[in-house]
């Protein structure tokens, strides 16, 4: 976990369709009103910010204020538990509304903003940058990312294409009869985990802090997901963003890696040739959670992403 000093607060939201009180709880590390901050958008959904805590080492490295936040629903922010199997609830809007009230409360819109979204926060992120209400973004920056519902699937597919075959057939069986705690199938998930998820043998404890919000989550993950990663009929089914990214107009860094899961290539080329300013960079011998892998690869990650939000604009 990051050891950098840190202030954290609240920003009030509300909800369509929820008559209670809600919150999204937040964290700033370093001085928004010295540099142009960086807003942090996690994964899952539901992992909560704890993973990507790593990025908060933008402050001292590059003088980049970072905000993170647990998105609605999770984390330190407001659960709605009244909502799972609501899937007319959990759809993007919901995140993009979100999103801008956290960067208003913060009153981020005048001196400007960049974004960092990794995984399902890549997908909410540049759905945010394509519309009105990314007034004061400056530079966006898509981590492990996807643009469709569809091409999730097919990243998936590809991947497991790659899993030794009596893991492939374990995870074909499970999903067809809609069991997962047989041992075949946890054998595939583990190595799905350690092999394309998180390139470990031990997962450090901010991994293992966003997979207990994930845990927390699991009502509202089979909502909008399904009941396992290999199963897509939730609430994003039919979810594409393609045809707005040519409406980006923020300079975007797009980086994948080598042995990602739902961001393989395939998923990047739709970003790479409709963003009109964009550059592509796949991260060697990486996973998914290629910032947490090793040291190396943490600072190749750090430097990419800070030498992209701090170089002079052409």
């Amino acid at each position: 976990m990051s050891q950098i000093g840190f202030k954290e607060g609240r920003a009030e939201l509300e909800v369509s369709a929820i008559d209670r009180p809600c919150s999204t709880y937040y964290k700033i590390f370093g001085d928004l009103t010295k540099g142009t901050p960086v807003v942090c958008l996690h994964g899952g959904p539901g992992a909560g910010h704890d993973y990507l805590e790593a990025f908060a080492e933008l402050w001292p490295r590059y003088g980049i204020p970072v905000v993170m936040y647990d998105q609605i629903g999770c984390g330190l922010s407001t659960h709605l538990p009244e909502t799972a199997g609501n899937r007319a609830f959990w759809q993007e809007d919901l995140f993009i509304d979100e999103l801008s009230n956290l960067v208003d409360h913060l009153r981020l819109r005048d001196c400007g903003f960049h974004i960092l979204a990794h995984s399902f926060g890549g997908s909410i992120a540049p759905a945010f940058a394509a519309g009105p209400q990314s007034k004061g973004l400056q530079r966006l920056v898509l981590a492990s990312a996807t643009p469709s519902h569809k091409l999730i699937i097919q990243s998936f597919a590809n991947m497991k294409a790659l899993f030794p075959a009596n893991l492939q057939q374990a995870l074909t069986e499970a999903v067809e009869i809609r069991d997962f705690d047989n041992p075949a199938y946890k054998a595939a998930d583990e190595y799905f985990f350690k092999n394309f998820l998180c390139r470990m043998k031990s997962p450090p404890p901010e991994m293992m802090a966003s997979y207990a919000k994930l845990i927390d989550f699991t009502p509202i993950t089979e909502t909008m997901v399904g009941a396992s990663a290999w199963i897509h009929d939730g609430s994003m089914v039919g979810w594409d963003l393609t045809s707005r990214l040519s409406q980006i107009s923020a300079p975007t860094l797009l980086y994948n890696a080598e042995f990602d899961t739902s961001a393989r290539d395939i998923t990047q080329a739709p970003f790479f040739e409709r963003i009109p300013r964009v550059r592509w960079v796949t991260i060697s011998d990486g996973g998914h959670m290629a910032h947490l892998e090793s040291k190396e690869l943490q600072d190749k990650v750090l430097k990419l992403v800070g030498e992209f939000l701090t170089a002079k604009t052409s």
